[in-house]
């Protein structure tokens, strides 16, 4: 969504100070026409907060966190940045980044990269768009084989060996998920908890390490204009590192609605339309192209749930201290309640 009128215009100077960035982006591109640059806040940025930068130069995007207390390793733009600018070279498409900061410019830690045109589909698909016979059929298997390209990817030939820490990855997953859920809930809700503690008691051994993107869904990534089978970028990777790929296969599941399942509010899915694969076919997709087995995938599946509730509670939570930027989602406290009890469902069926 764009932001209107005066005063939140003013909102979005606050966050992107265009005074003082239009001078740092006209530097790092060579080109004085960005010092005049304006931004407008884009649709989604439920986590951080993602801008248009426009001015006669042309278009780029600037992404920040949002305002007010952050959570411990959230909203870590320096980890965008610095994955991003690795797999540049690799086969994952990814945007080029421009300009980073750890905040010594505008207060905030945000990076500048280039826009990549295309289609972000949320929750409707374009007008004529990946219509016809197979069309969306190849769009999923595209966007699942650029998950298993990211999986292939070996750290150290791209510069990210000692990017994260993958032995004891899946444990501190869950332990992590836990304390993020003490430190955001504003009441105890049992199917939260429940599922937290069985998870801690059932961590399975993980099947290899690899390059995690952490948030990988359709929503999170550019597709061709005019080719539903491509992948133009794959965006938003502020929980990258290092550790197991099936925490990436399971929350693209999660978010893989298929028809007749409830939907959720803060990531309406078109998966549920005719033509798109269900999650087995998914799943089989992603096995074949990345090798890795996927018997305990119900934990990890169950894990995803977990992860999306507590991430749901802390967008209720800046929702209501309004540091969304005047983004509106709706009472979510059920919500929460709801992905957890399908999570512990994922787990009764290992």
């Amino acid at each position: 969504m764009s932001v209107h009128g005066e005063t939140d215009t003013t909102v979005v100077d606050e966050l992107v100070r265009p005074d003082l960035l239009g001078p740092a982006v006209a530097e790092a591109t060579g080109d004085a026409r960005w010092s005049g640059l304006s931004a407008t806040l884009l649709a989604g940025g439920k986590s951080n907060l993602t801008f248009l930068l426009t001015s006669a130069a042309g278009e780029l995007v600037m992404r920040r966190p949002p305002s007010g207390e952050l959570l411990p390793s959230a909203h870590d733009m320096g980890r965008e940045a610095r994955v991003q600018r690795a797999l540049g070279s690799s086969p994952v498409p990814v945007p080029r980044i421009v300009l980073s900061d750890d905040g010594e410019l505008t207060g905030s830690p945000f990076y500048v990269m280039e826009r990549v045109r295309g289609h972000v589909i949320r929750d409707r698909i374009p007008d004529g768009y990946a219509d016809g016979p197979g069309q969306r059929a190849e769009l999923a298997f595209a966007l699942v084989d650029a998950l298993a390209a990211l999986h292939r990817v070996d750290p150290r030939s791209v510069g990210l060996d000692g990017f994260g820490r993958p032995d004891g990855f899946l444990a501190r997953q869950v332990r992590r998920w836990n304390d993020q859920w003490a430190r955001s809930r504003t009441e105890a809700v049992a199917p939260v908890e429940e599922l937290g503690r069985r998870l801690a008691g059932a961590v399975p051994a993980s099947p290899r390490d690899s390059i995690v993107h952490g948030d990988f869904r359709l929503d999170n990534c550019v597709m061709d204009e005019h080719d539903p089978g491509t992948v133009r970028a794959v965006l938003d990777w502020e929980m990258s590192t290092l550790g197991d790929p099936l925490t990436d296969l399971a929350l693209l599941l999660f978010y893989w609605q298929e028809p007749g399942e409830p939907g959720l509010r803060l990531t309406p899915a078109v998966t549920a339309l005719p033509g798109f694969p269900p999650r087995a076919e998914i799943a089989d997709r992603y096995a074949r192209r990345s090798g890795v087995e996927l018997a305990d995938l119900p934990f990890y599946e169950a894990l995803a749930h977990f992860k999306c509730a507590v991430i749901t509670q802390g967008i209720a939570v800046r929702v209501r201290a309004g540091a969304l930027a005047g983004q509106e989602f709706g009472e979510l406290e059920d919500e929460v309640r709801e992905i957890a009890e399908r999570g512990l469902q994922r787990l009764d069926a290992r």
